[in-house]
């Protein structure tokens, strides 16, 4: 498995309370991504309307994959970066 970190961005036009009506089944499915290796860590950062997300896959492809099946993917613009570990 490689790490990724997947910017979010909502999209222009995204309605907040559209977002946030779909919090607690957000948190169920990354618990379960989470419980499944998937996905590490999520940041927010709502000043900036950006969602930060480590996800584990074989490749960008599938690291968004795995960031669709959130339920607020849907209002994300998504910008996959491959991690690397620290040099030697």
């Amino acid at each position: 498995m490689n790490a990724f970190m997947v910017v979010c961005t909502f999209k222009p036009g995204t309605v907040m309370g559209e977002v946030f009506a779909v919090a607690a089944e957000e948190q169920s499915k990354v618990q379960s991504l989470q419980e499944a290796s998937r996905l590490g860590a999520v940041r927010l950062s709502l000043a900036r309307g950006t969602v930060f997300l480590e996800v584990f896959a074989e490749d960008s492809s599938a690291a968004e994959e795995t960031v669709h099946e959130l339920p607020m993917a849907k209002w994300w613009n998504l910008d996959p970066y491959p991690l690397a570990g620290p040099p030697a």
